[in-house]
């Protein structure tokens, strides 16, 4: 290994602890705000966020556990051989020394703060011996080397990080906006208590309401327009106060009527920041996207161009979707009623959504989030990593509209489809467990567990008295069994002495 540089028995000790000490300070860091910042949450009683920290905690070790094997496994992967031809097949970029040689000058001009001239050469020595070692055979080259280990090392961590950033920032510029939908919360319930108005008799005209004049007048009887002006909705305040108070009213009316004076925008809020966690983590079929990517990502085919438009498509289609639900519930009220007694109530519905499921959305906003932050991700990487002129980054034609769609999209995510999701959800059949508060869900959840434990014992219980009543018959049934035969040579000894005369015996069974 004297081509790879010095190892530790040849490096001085003050290197390698001013380098650990840097390091571990960093880490411990890092640590200790993430556990303040958890205390902090559970202080102020946000269970959803602190279970969303946990979870960008779970990410970080998985990330970890994927960098050690990279690091333990590298030496051997490196020195796997396969055939040439497979070697040159589905490349990210053309073969060219020239091209190979500046993207090295560029590596290791990055990293020149860290080592001035052992990173990049120990990279390179590295890279070398693994070819070295496969050049051994003829017609044989490395699966993959040391430098691309390396470089895909440093993709998967600028991914994840950039993934947990773009969503934490999108779901606190959402939040910013669901906040501001606080004060319609206020004057709907101000009025409510209004005893005046309480106790006058109240008739609305249906198709002079104003949610019924912003969603179904003019465009409600046709498919078309009602398709085409739930698209154009979305950019456009996606959701006022009509929209606000008839939905918040439809869902007490059906899942809260008892209790009138329910705080729906608190429900919101806390529904929200309950769905955060399902957002911030990268699934499994996340990751397999991410492998798809890298397989397509082949020279000529502008593979990194064409997946920016995956999350535009979702998110425009997710946005017209769930406006098109509130047209939805407009257009059953307006087709029914021309006057009711009271306000307007529309009737929450899972038919309203795809295949029934009003909680699929959530699962294509955090495609959408993912791919989105993807896209981000490998831009910066490629910047930093290989230059911008680099084959991989591709040309300035297709560079531009990638960066534009990722800042559309995460704009439009933060202050349009998020919230719009936030509140077209609820008008689903049934309702989110965050309608209760956090005390409440936690007594709920014990309730059900005791009472299936106890569901449970009382199941062993009669399951366990059948057993025994089994286990107990047969050797009852042997013991009357044996009385009877008793019985029976008994009768028979008292037959055959019936004409003696038996002396009586005292208790001691001594004859009197």
């Amino acid at each position: 290994m004297a081509e790879g540089g010095a190892t530790l028995e040849y490096t001085p000790t003050w290197v390698v602890a001013v380098v650990c000490t840097v390091i571990v300070a960093i880490s411990l860091f890092v640590e200790r705000f993430l556990h303040y910042l958890g205390k902090f949450l559970k202080k102020k009683k946000q269970k959803p966020l602190f279970e969303a920290l946990q979870k960008i905690k779970e990410e970080l070790m998985l990330l970890g556990f994927i960098s050690l094997l990279l690091t333990v496994f590298q030496g051997r992967i490196a020195k796997i051989c396969i055939p040439k031809d497979l070697a040159t097949k589905w490349m990210p970029c053309e073969k060219d020394e020239e091209k190979n040689a500046s993207t090295t000058a560029h590596f290791q001009s990055f990293f020149s703060f860290i080592s001035p001239d052992g990173a990049g050469r120990r990279l390179l020595a590295e890279a070398s011996s693994s070819e070295e070692y496969c050049s051994a055979d003829e017609g044989k080259a490395p699966l993959l080397s040391t430098t691309a280990l390396h470089h895909l090392h440093i993709f998967i961590f600028v991914l994840a990080v950039a993934h947990v950033t773009f969503c934490a920032l999108t779901i606190l510029f959402g939040g910013a906006k669901i906040r501001q939908w606080k004060h319609w919360e206020d004057s709907v319930s101000k009025e409510e208590y209004d005893a005046e108005e309480v106790l006058k008799t109240k008739y609305t005209h249906v198709h002079e309401h104003d949610f019924i004049k912003n969603r179904f007048r003019g465009v409600g009887k046709s498919a078309f327009l009602g398709w085409l002006h739930s698209f154009f909705k979305q950019f456009y305040g996606s959701v006022n106060k009509s929209d606000y108070t008839t939905l918040r009213l439809g869902f007490i009316m059906n899942h809260c009527r008892g209790n009138p004076k329910f705080d729906f925008h608190k429900y919101l809020m806390r529904a929200f920041e309950a769905d955060f966690k399902k957002v911030v983590g990268i699934s499994w079929y996340l990751w397999l996207f991410v492998v798809l990517f890298l397989l397509l990502n082949v020279h000529g085919w502008h593979a990194y161009f064409w997946i920016a438009f995956i999350p535009v498509i979702l998110l425009l289609a997710v946005g017209t979707k769930l406006e098109h639900v509130i047209s939805q519930l407009a257009h059953e009220v307006a087709e029914k009623h021309v006057a009711v007694e009271g306000d307007l109530v529309v009737k929450p519905s899972d038919d309203h959504f795809w295949f029934h499921r009003p909680r699929l959305v959530l699962l294509l906003i955090h495609v959408i989030l993912f791919q989105n932050s993807f896209e981000i991700a490998v831009f910066f990487w490629i910047w930093i990593q290989y230059g911008f002129d680099s084959c991989i980054m591709g040309r300035i034609v297709f560079i531009i509209p990638r960066l534009v769609l990722g800042v559309f999209v995460q704009f439009l995510c933060s202050y349009s489809t998020l919230p719009l999701y936030a509140l077209v959800t609820q008008m689903g059949t049934s309702f989110n467990k965050a309608i209760f508060d956090e005390d409440v869900q936690e007594g709920l959840v014990g309730w059900a567990k005791q009472a299936k434990r106890n569901m449970g014992l009382k199941k062993a219980a009669n399951n366990g008295s059948t057993h025994v009543g089994q286990k107990q018959t047969f050797p009852t049934a042997v013991q009357l069994a044996k009385v009877s035969d008793d019985q029976k040579q008994s009768a028979m000894e008292e037959g055959n002495n019936a004409g003696e005369i038996t002396p009586e015996r005292n208790s001691n069974g001594v004859h009197k």
